[in-house]
């Protein structure tokens, strides 16, 4: 990406940063702003299109969670194209129980600003199905049988 075309959307970047930072329940339709009416949302667990489908899982999570926050600890441009990686940390309240989940998400924006596409990469085996006491077991015995020795 071109210095010009990086600071022209540097500014959609750090708005979009300070959304996640400080979402609440009530700023989640503030994403109409910031995001193509097409947009993508992708994480372990949903695969959405269009505004009003990102909106209900940002609902959703609101909804299930205890004081979900996410915190940017770092961010790059991609080289070739319209691409931004953040790095991330994601705290929240489960059952009672607080949880940390590290990851990175992968937001592609338009030539206008907009966020197009928003793909979280993060290890769901790690942070949420090896939690699950039905499923621990059986995820560390898998594991064991592909890790190297």
């Amino acid at each position: 990406m071109d210095e010009d075309r990086r600071l022209q959307l540097q500014k959609p970047l750090d708005d979009y940063i300070e959304y996640f930072e400080k979402l609440s329940v009530r700023s989640v339709p503030t994403i109409e702003k910031l995001a193509t009416p097409g947009v993508r949302f992708k994480d372990p667990f949903n695969d959405v299109m269009g505004v009003d489908a990102y909106q209900r899982v940002l609902t959703h999570m609101f909804e299930n969670l205890t004081n979900p926050k996410f915190k940017v600890k770092d961010w790059a441009w991609g080289r070739g194209d319209n691409t931004a990686y953040l790095r991330w940390t994601f705290t929240c309240v489960l059952s009672n129980k607080e949880h940390l989940i590290e990851g990175m998400s992968e937001v592609m924006f338009s030539d206008d600003g907009l966020v197009m596409s928003h793909i979280d990469h993060w290890d769901a085996g790690e942070y949420f199905y090896e939690k699950v006491p039905v499923l621990r077991a059986q995820i560390r015995f898998v594991k064991s049988k592909l890790k190297v020795q």
